[in-house]
């Protein structure tokens, strides 16, 4: 019954792509293989675009490009059980290594990739979108989220917010709902994506009046001992420690805040969504976390429902906001293609042509927005949401 609830869900979202084709579109937003097809995709009826993308499907970032591409290929699977447009998908690992993601990127040019998800993380996708723009193949990222991956680059754009604007917007939440007076930021100074978010941040939090009472670092080197960066916050009476960075990290800085009997409370970023998956982590330990992110799993709106469910029959997990930008991205596809009259006989340098005058015009609603715009720079417009993990599972703060 859900099944058939998601499948009538699609074909609604498709009619409101052709009510608005006169102006702005509105429509509402899957899989992805390691080099090659996914073998439980939806066979396309008919002649296909074929989309393309990198990520890290092994290794120490796998939970990301996993993600990424389960969500994108449950998009591709309902678009073509609906027998209209039909989509070919194909994911590459690129291992969050900025020269494999090159290698893996040409792979997919040879099969005849026409449109492409980018890289899922930010290093590898800053390599990949620079090949795209010198290819012409439109790209949109669900998740490399370094203002660099988009930056002069007319061709490329991104699903998910940029590591600027989560500093900004995460510093007028802390403000504006009073959650700190005190703050210690630890931050990653060997990642543009920690570094990033960490530097507006700053420029915001001094312009709406929060105390910076300890800034402390680490690299990939030493991310295994926070006990410093901690007694550091501890020792300057910071009462909310900000963490834009990774969940993996944040696991062992919450295990060693508690070992050290310091209980902050902790804010983090769209990073941090999948702490709750850390091997050997005690989850208990993540409860009254903080971060901002744009999806929520445990929304009750029938599209959020639809998909979960979906995905954890075939996955067995339940999808974090990485999943959901992909399965966005897809129906942004599908909506953009539509409304420029595209067909899959069109060549990569058509499209590309295409979608960069369409996107900036439709609007849709998605699983991480409603109403996502983007501008003729390549970023998305869309609204944070403040969740709290409570009982093991985010919920809502507003």
């Amino acid at each position: 019954m859900k099944k058939f609830l998601s499948l009538m869900l699609a074909v609604m979202m498709t009619a409101g792509v052709f009510a608005g084709c006169s102006g702005e579109e509105t429509s509402s937003a899957a899989s992805g293989t390691d080099s090659t097809a996914s073998a439980d995709s939806t066979a396309p009826s008919g002649a296909a675009f074929k989309i393309g993308g990198t990520g890290p499907l092994t290794g120490s970032a796998a939970i990301y490009g996993t993600a990424v591409q389960n969500g994108a290929q449950i998009a591709v699977d309902e678009i073509n059980a609906m027998g209209g447009i039909q989509f070919e998908l194909r994911y590459a690992d690129d291992e969050n290594d900025p020269e494999k993601a090159v290698n893996a990127y040409n792979s997919l040019k040879d099969w005849g990739m026409q449109l492409s998800m980018g890289s899922v993380t930010t290093v590898p996708g800053e390599a990949t979108s620079v090949e795209c723009y010198n290819d012409r193949i439109f790209t949109l990222t669900p998740s490399a989220s370094g203002p660099s991956v988009i930056a002069d680059k007319d061709n490329v754009f991104q699903m998910c917010f940029s590591d600027p604007n989560q500093g900004t917007a995460a510093a007028q939440y802390i403000a504006d709902k009073g959650l700190g007076t005190k703050i210690a930021v630890i931050y990653k100074n060997d990642d543009s994506y920690s570094k990033g978010i960490f530097d507006k941040f700053k420029a915001e939090a001094e312009t709406r009046g929060l105390e910076i009472v300890s800034e402390s670092t680490f690299t990939t080197s030493s991310e295994n001992d926070f006990t410093v960066q901690l007694g550091e916050a501890k020792n300057a009476g910071a009462d909310l420690v900000f963490l834009p960075i990774y969940y993996t990290p944040a696991s062992l800085i919450l295990t060693q805040a508690n070992n050290m009997d310091y209980h902050p409370a902790f804010f983090g970023v769209d990073g941090m969504d999948g702490i709750l998956t850390v091997e050997g982590f005690d989850t208990s330990l993540a409860e009254g976390v903080m971060l901002l992110t744009p999806f929520n799993a445990d929304a009750e709106d029938e599209m959020t429902q639809n998909f979960v469910t979906t995905y954890q029959e075939k996955y067995g997990s339940v999808p974090n906001q990485f999943a959901a930008d992909a399965y966005d991205c897809i129906y942004a596809y599908k909506a953009a293609l539509e409304a420029a009259g595209c067909t899959p006989d069109m060549t990569a340098e058509e499209l590309c042509e295409k979608m960069m005058e369409t996107f900036p015009t439709i609007t849709m609603d998605g699983l991480t927005g409603t109403g996502i715009t983007w501008d003729s720079t390549g970023a998305v417009s869309k609204e944070p949401k403040g969740m709290v993990i409570q009982n093991g599972a985010y919920v809502g703060l507003d």
